[in-house]
């Protein structure tokens, strides 16, 4: 049974590594330009969203082991094959905004082996734009994250991610002004330790940037403009939670394990706080 998921969990990766290098080559000739179209929680697309969104979806459609997909720019989730036990949550291009400042941005994909809940997450992927293609890949076959770099003809392995007990990195989202008195304390009292703030406003780069230094603290607290948080649970939130717990960190809701949730809806969201365990355990005494 392990050697069954062995192979299953291969085709799909390999199919994310071939869809990231098309979205790339789709990347290079953007100049960030809008549609006139919003996705299903009210941001207006970019032509390279839904571009990024068709190149994943034609490329998980032909995977017999595929059930259905959802995605953040597409209001509900799309059937594929009957027989297949792989449900696939995939942002195809978190951070797009950042495109016209040449800022990387990256995908999201969540493996659930059933139905779209957090305990029934078997893998997740990122992708990250920039100067290169990467790829962090967690399963739960094993511990740790591993991280890949093309090369220009392959993916090739660079290195292992683990997070380290503590870190010294500290990305913070959302409006400060509609921060609670809570949270701002919280900040405040980071930086006062000598964090450094590390933030773009792209939720991949900066949680890669977390992994690749060995820990730290992402954080996308309820406001008072976003009662619920901004990010998605199935897309974006829940992913990362299970990349962070592979690389031996932690990831809550500000009290609750974040695989512990259960959304409503596809598009349902959350407060998150991903880090090492000495940050978590920060946000919690909060």
């Amino acid at each position: 049974m392990q050697k069954q998921l062995q192979q299953d969990l291969e085709s799909i990766f390999a199919i994310i590594k071939n869809a990231s290098l098309k979205v790339y080559e789709v990347l290079k000739e953007s100049m960030g330009e809008y549609t006139q179209t919003t996705n299903k929680t009210g941001d207006l697309q970019l032509q390279a969203d839904v571009l990024a969104d068709k190149i994943f979806q034609d490329s998980l459609k032909d995977l017999k082991i595929i059930k259905q997909i959802c995605s953040e720019e597409q209001e509900e989730a799309v059937k594929f094959h009957d027989e297949g036990i792989y449900s696939i949550a995939y942002d195809p291009l978190d951070g797009s905004s950042l495109m016209g400042a040449n800022l990387s941005v990256g995908s999201i994909v969540g493996i659930y082996k059933g139905d779209f809940l957090p305990q029934n997450l078997i893998a997740a992927a990122y992708v990250v734009y920039g100067m290169v293609v990467g790829i962090g890949f967690a399963s739960a076959l094993k511990e740790g994250v591993d991280y890949y770099i093309f090369n220009g003809k392959d993916f090739e392995l660079q290195k292992i991610l683990k997070l380290k007990e503590k870190g010294k990195l500290n990305a913070t989202g959302g409006t400060q002004k509609y921060w609670s008195k809570e949270h701002k304390a919280k900040i405040e009292s980071l930086f006062n330790q000598g964090y450094r703030l590390r933030y773009s406003g792209g939720m991949v780069p900066d949680l890669h940037h977390i992994l690749i230094k060995g820990g730290g603290l992402f954080s996308y607290p309820s406001t008072q403009d976003s009662p619920k948080g901004k990010l998605r649970m199935l897309f974006e939130v829940f992913p990362f939670a299970f990349i962070f717990k592979s690389a031996g960190g932690e990831a809550i809701d500000g009290k609750n394990d974040l695989l512990t949730l259960t959304p409503k809806h596809l598009h349902d969201t959350t407060p998150c706080f991903l880090g090492s365990k000495e940050e978590i355990d920060f946000v919690r005494s909060y």
